[in-house]
Parts: structure tokens; sequence; C-alpha cells
């Protein structure tokens, strides 16, 4: 930043100085240099009407989102147009060259001071753009969990579980890992259960693949699949894999997890938890 600011001390310190040559080239601004400037502008008025046809053209057929559009055509347009301001007051004779130092360090000036603003901005260009998710899926961004309810240039608004609407900085979406969780048509449920040893480990898989196969909701393929999946202390757990429709996960998993206890006391296996022996020794 050091040089920056000793670049906008010494414009300043020049701010007379240039106010001089400012009228003193205004003096010096003869009929025939505004007959040209004014032939440059109507020249610059139609070449910035042409190109913004044919950037409206290009954007109508491109997958852009609107909101990106609409900040993508604006900036074109003021980029234009402070070039055609430029070109019209160097056919007047008008010394441009500290006018745009004078701007350079404003723009610097603004960019330091809306530094989070023009972050959030660029991020927001980029969502837009890459399109990682869009309104209604639920997805997991900066640290927090929820449907999308609106994407804007600034900020993305995400529904909770527990109703909750959060505001989430573009900025730290692109900045952080993001899962979507509806972007693909269908979605594994993993169910974990654990069952007594007494129990045979064939009825326990047995028992476990027919509660996935009369579920209406799951998928015949891929196929339900029910393994072992660890030895405890006190009990053995079982993983039952199946694939379901992505709207119809937390309804799969509920009602799966839902009908284990009655399903296992049904069949007689019992369901252990931790639990401690004491054997009483008379003495």
């Amino acid at each position: 930043m050091g040089p920056f600011l000793a670049a906008a001390i010494d414009t300043t310190m020049d701010m007379e100085t240039m106010v001089s040559d400012f009228q003193q080239t205004i003096s010096q601004i003869t009929t025939s240099k505004v007959f040209s400037a004014l032939i440059t502008a109507a020249l610059c008025l139609v070449v910035v009407k042409m190109l913004m046809k044919v950037l409206d053209r290009a954007l109508s057929r491109s997958r852009l989102d609107a909101p990106l559009q609409t900040l993508l055509r604006t900036i074109l347009k003021c980029a234009l147009w402070s070039v055609a301001v430029i070109t019209v007051l160097d056919r007047l004779g008008i010394e441009v060259t500290s006018l745009v130092a004078v701007l350079s360090v404003v723009g610097l000036a603004f960019s330091l001071a809306l530094q989070n603003f023009l972050s959030n901005v660029a991020g927001g260009m980029q969502l837009l753009a890459s399109h990682p998710f869009v309104v209604g899926d639920f997805v997991d961004a900066g640290g927090c969990s929820g449907t999308v309810e609106e994407i804007g240039m600034f900020y993305t608004k995400l529904a909770t579980l527990d109703n909750k609407l959060v505001q989430l900085p573009n900025s730290t979406i692109v900045s952080a890992n993001i899962t979507n969780f509806s972007s693909q048509p269908t979605r594994r449920v993993e169910l974990k259960v654990s069952a007594s040893y007494d129990a045979p480990t064939e009825q326990v898989i047995s028992l476990l693949g027919r509660m996935a196969a009369d579920h209406a909701l799951v998928l015949d393929d891929p196929e339900p699949i029910v393994h072992v999946d660890s030895y405890g202390d006190n009990a053995i757990s079982y993983v039952m894999r199946v694939w379901c429709a992505n709207a119809d996960y937390w309804t799969v998993y509920h009602d799966l997890m839902d009908g284990f206890k009655p399903a296992f006391d049904r069949a007689g296996i019992g369901m252990t938890y931790p639990h401690v022996n004491v054997h009483m020794v008379d003495r």
C-alpha cells in the first residue's frame, strides 16, 4: 500500500497545479475542437450502442443467470462510457492523464474500503456462473446446512431444517467446500443397528434384507446391501445400505430406523446395551 499512498499524496499536492492547467486548457478550446469533439461524441454513442446490442445478443444466448447478466452488462456499459468521455475530452484538447491518475487513486481507495463488498460480489458471480447449486437444493456450504432459498449477488439464503433463515456471504461459500445433496436423482441411505451375540448372524442379515425389500420407496437397483459391520464388546453391529429417490431420503431413513426394534422383537432378537454383571461372593 505504500506506493499507492505516496501516489495519492503526490496527486493531492499537485491538485492546484492541475486546476490551473485545466483553466488554461479551457481557455484554449476553439470552435473547431468543439466541433471535432461533437463528432467524436456522436461516433462514440453509435459505437457504444452497437457494442451493447452485440453483448445483449451474446448474453441472451448464454446460460448465465439474470443477475449475472445484468451485472456484466452494467460493468461493460460503464467501462465503454468512461472510455468515450475520456476520448471526447482528449478531442477538446483537455489533458486527461492527470484526471485518469486521480480516478485511479480514487478507485483504489474505494476498492480498499469496499474489499469485503467486492469479494462478496465476486463470489456471487462465481456461484451464478458455475452453478454448484440452484434454488431448492439442500446443501452444506459455509459451515451451514439447509435448503437454498435465494442466490444473490452478495448473500445466499439457506433455510435450515429447524426453519431458520441463514444469510451466508458469498465469499464464505466459495472459499469452502460445497456439498450438494440434491444434485443427483438418487441417494444412498446407510443405517447401523446392533444385535445380541446370541442371535445368528444369518437370521439378522435375512431380517434386515426383508425390511429393505418390503419398503415401497427402496430401489431394487442398486440392490440393498446388509453386512456385519463390527464385533463390539456387547453386541454385533450390522450395516444396511439402500438406495432411494433423493426426495425420499428422510422418509426411508426414519421408516427403517423406526422399524428395527419392532421387527427384532417379533423375531425374538435381542438388542443389547452395555451392562455390568456383579457377582456376590460370601466369605
